[in-house]
């Protein structure tokens, strides 16, 4: 019975498992912020390309899978309880090999980014070092409802969108596109909160501080629109201090909309924050691409 289960027990794990710890799906954000500040750069790709590549590898496939894999080992006793088909839990990744796995492609993305130039390579030593300080105690971000999603907030939108604008013009971007970095990254704070809506008993069995939990659905929801709404509207100001009237006006439009699916969100946010994140959420994103066009030709490099 022992050598039967110990030849069903892998040693190393699967490339299918690991790819499940990666959760590709989790690369859009970045990869979006990404693609984002490499239009708001206003630099032609020709001549760029391996950059390009390099970029589009750290953001998605590097830095956003190494945060999942960091954060599936030091979370692998609650998911035994809660998700025990995960690749840790379960077996398919054995022994410490999720460990190893966020280490070593720890190292890749430091690899592959110190390629790239020195302001990528500190945006993505960043971006790591928060997606560690997300997970691994003893700072552990992800229990305060604060910090937990400043910190993804910020890795996923305001340090993936310098990156796409750094590759692009090899150089400090231009204060235009910190601005713009800045508070979409600020209003994504919001995005997470809502994300948080989805896990609010287990939260308050396992002691993290999410704002649903500590605020309430309600008072959470409300903070979380607000978050979204007012560097949008600060956004929708600098374009027009830009002279970019066409592209304020859509930004602004976008708001106005998000704004009436704000106020279906706040009649019942505990069941309509999903719902959000499928509509108010998608014109958020899409308005972070027409700013990024607006500042292209704004010059792309302090």
């Amino acid at each position: 019975m022992s050598r039967t289960l110990a030849a069903a027990t892998p040693t190393l794990p699967s490339p299918a498992a690991v790819l499940e710890l990666f959760k590709p799906i989790t690369w859009f954000p970045p990869m979006w912020a990404f693609a984002c500040g490499v239009v708001s750069s206003g630099q032609p790709i020709e001549g760029r390309w391996l950059f390009l590549i390099a970029g589009i590898a750290l953001t998605g496939p590097l830095v956003c899978a190494t945060s999942q894999a960091v954060n599936d080992w030091f979370d692998r006793h609650v998911d035994a309880i809660n998700e025990p088909h995960r690749p840790i839990p379960s077996g398919r990744i054995p022994g410490r090999w999720g460990l190893w796995i966020a280490i070593i492609w720890t190292g890749v993305s430091l690899g592959v980014a110190a390629l790239t130039g020195p302001w990528v390579l500190g945006a993505t030593s960043l971006g790591l070092a928060l997606a560690w300080a997300y997970s691994a105690p003893p700072l552990r971000l992800k229990r305060s409802g604060w910090w937990g999603p400043a910190a993804v907030a910020l890795s996923y939108e305001g340090l993936t969108w310098f990156t796409g604008a750094a590759v692009m013009a090899g150089a400090l971007p231009s204060a235009p596109i910190l601005w713009l970095a800045g508070l979409y990254s600020l209003g994504a704070h919001g995005i997470m909160t809502l994300n948080d809506f989805k896990a609010i008993e287990g939260d308050r069995r396992t002691g993290l501080k999410s704002l649903p939990v500590t605020l309430g659905p309600r008072r959470a929801a409300l903070l979380a629109c607000a978050v979204m709404a007012v560097p949008q509207a600060v956004v929708v100001a600098l374009l027009l201090g830009w002279e970019r009237p066409i592209q304020a006006g859509i930004v602004g439009l976008s708001l106005a909309l998000q704004g009436l699916a704000m106020a279906r969100l706040l009649r019942d946010p505990a069941r309509l924050a999903p719902w959000y994140n499928g509509t108010g959420v998608t014109l958020y994103v899409l308005g972070m691409m027409v700013a990024a066009t607006a500042v292209a030709t704004l010059g792309g490099a302090a």
